[in-house]
């Protein structure tokens, strides 16, 4: 049995998930949008009931949340969804992170192309970019500031809830990548967040569906325009039918991980000491600051060992990564590490340990421990 160590590329959907999951799609399979039958009718009546509740896990209203594909949809409509009301209004400056997902990145340096101007912030070497930091660089011209809520590659948890606080009273939108933290860091995104972006494959849910939050300011929307078109649906932003199998097991798994929070908290955080403690007999350093990181995710760099060797050797015992799952074809040092101002040694060779609690009960430390010190034989 490989011991599944890479949660934060994705996790296996519950059981519990995956029969309402089979349920909405082969006894209540009818589509949202149909109107004249009872199919139709329990559909659109479950993806309110969905809504609602998904809404209300971090204080918004239901017609405050659409439904998407997955943070990577929320991001681009969060985006490239904005740039219109930017370019009317003259205002092209944005700010954001150099450790943000590609799903960000790659939409901003569009933006770039555009003639919009992006101050990439380096968080330095505790990973963690200050709220201070953020509001030193704000302008008047500063149309939107994107940053995550956890980083997918060291766990470090960013002040989003206190940024929010001092973006509320600017004229700046704020929008959050909130895939790696959403049900697991409470409180932080009931706060100010203009924009939030939610993935459901990291708690549980199948893959394909996520939500964006566009929360209202006072009675003023956030000027969004559709970059997809088709059907009008989820408030014109997102077109095409409703996937309500995958709309029901997200609301599920957001169900499931709000009543088992504390013993998933206590789970990882038992995880993550039994791993620092049989990894003690080896040479590392955790990257990232670890006052404020999420229990789940550890970034190692080991002295002396080579990363990709190392994920050779562990194949048949741990399922981990280098990196976010998105860039883990190229073997270039962390594009995150890197702009931590990690030596390149380091960055190049972060090795990411996430878990689930409840998928890594068959974890050995002590064979994972012996398999690092055959590539590192002077450990103690």
């Amino acid at each position: 049995m490989i011991t599944y160590l890479d949660a934060a590329a994705t996790t296996r959907v519950d059981p519990r998930v995956a029969d309402v999951v089979l349920h909405w799609m082969t006894e209540d399979f009818g589509n949202a949008g149909s109107r004249t039958h009872e199919y139709g009718t329990r559909a659109k009546k479950a993806v309110q009931q969905a809504r609602e509740y998904l809404a209300g896990t971090v204080a918004a209203k239901p017609e405050e949340l659409i439904f998407t594909s997955g943070a990577t949809e929320s991001n681009n409509i969060a985006l490239l969804g904005l740039a219109p009301y930017g370019e009317k209004s003259g205002r092209r400056h944005i700010i954001t992170s150099a450790i943000e997902h590609k799903a960000v990145l790659e939409p901003l340096e569009e933006l770039q192309s555009r003639g919009f101007e992006v101050d990439f912030l380096q968080p330095g070497a505790p990973g963690r970019v200050s709220a201070e930091a953020v509001m030193e660089k704000l302008r008047p011209d500063t149309l939107l500031v994107s940053l995550m809520h956890v980083n997918n590659e060291t766990g470090v948890i960013q002040p989003v809830a206190e940024l929010a606080e001092k973006l509320r009273e600017t004229q700046t939108y704020f929008h959050v990548d909130a895939a790696q933290g959403y049900a697991k860091v409470l409180g932080d995104l009931a706060g100010p967040i203009d924009m939030i972006s939610v993935s459901g494959h990291k708690i549980g849910a199948p893959k394909g569906i996520g939500t964006l939050v566009i929360r209202r300011r006072g009675w003023d929307r956030v000027p969004l325009e559709p970059i997809m078109f088709g059907g009008g649906q989820e408030r014109k932003l997102r077109p095409g039918t409703l996937a309500v199998p995958l709309i029901m097991g997200l609301a599920e798994a957001a169900k499931i991980f709000r009543s088992e929070h504390a013993q998933w908290q206590d789970r990882a955080t038992e995880i993550r000491a039994r791993l620092l403690a049989g990894l003690e007999k080896t040479r590392f350093r955790i990257n990232g600051d670890q006052e404020h990181a999420v229990p789940h995710i550890l970034n190692l760099s080991f002295d002396g060992v080579d990363a990709e060797a190392l994920i050779v050797r562990l194949k048949q015992q741990v399922a981990v990564a280098t990196g976010s799952a998105c860039t883990s074809a190229s073997y270039t040092p962390s594009h995150v590490l890197t702009a931590m101002g990690l030596p390149e040694a380091v960055a190049a060779n972060g090795l990411r340990l996430s878990w689930f609690p409840s998928q890594t009960d068959d974890l050995n430390v002590e064979e994972l421990v012996d398999a690092i010190m055959e590539l590192q034989p002077d450990s103690a």
